[in-house]
C-alpha cells in the first residue's frame, strides 16, 4: 500500500487555467464536463498529483489528463484511468480524498492491490 498527497493553492491554478491549453492538457473531457469552479479544478489538480505520488513515480511515462477524477452519484471522488496512467497502474485499485477552501486545496490518494499491507 502506498499513500500520496498533494497541496496546492487555488489561486495558482485559477492562473493556469487562463493560459491557453493548460484545461485541456490536465483534464480530460469528462471532467471538463462538470469542473466549473477554481476550487474544484485546483482539487483534481490536487488527486492527480497524489496519485503520481502513491503510484510511486511522480507524473511521469503518462499526461495528466488520462487520469480522470470522477464524481459517484454521491459526489465522493474517484479515479478513471486511461492511456499510459492505466497501463502504469494496472492490478492496483486507488481511494480518493479531496478537500478545499477558498484559497487551497489537498488531496490524498491510497494505491492498494493483490499484495496489500506490503509495499507496492
Amino acid at each position: 500500500m502506498r499513500v500520496g498527497t498533494d497541496v496546492i493553492d487555488v489561486g495558482r491554478v485559477k492562473k493556469s487555467l487562463e493560459i491557453k491549453g493548460f484545461m485541456e492538457k490536465v483534464y480530460s473531457p469528462a471532467e471538463l464536463e462538470f469542473l466549473k469552479r477554481p476550487e474544484s479544478f485546483a482539487g483534481n489538480f490536487a488527486a492527480k498529483e497524489a496519485f503520481s505520488k502513491a503510484l510511486g513515480t511522480g507524473v511521469r511515462g503518462f499526461s495528466l489528463n488520462e487520469v480522470s477524477v470522477l464524481r459517484d452519484s454521491l459526489g465522493a471522488p474517484y479515479l478513471e484511468l486511461s492511456g499510459k496512467a492505466g497501463e502504469a497502474a494496472k492490478g492496483l485499485s486507488f481511494t480518493v480524498s479531496i478537500s478545499h477552501t477558498k484559497d487551497t486545496a489537498v488531496a490524498v490518494v491510497i494505491a492498494y492491490g493483490e499484495n496489500d499491507g506490503k509495499n507496492i
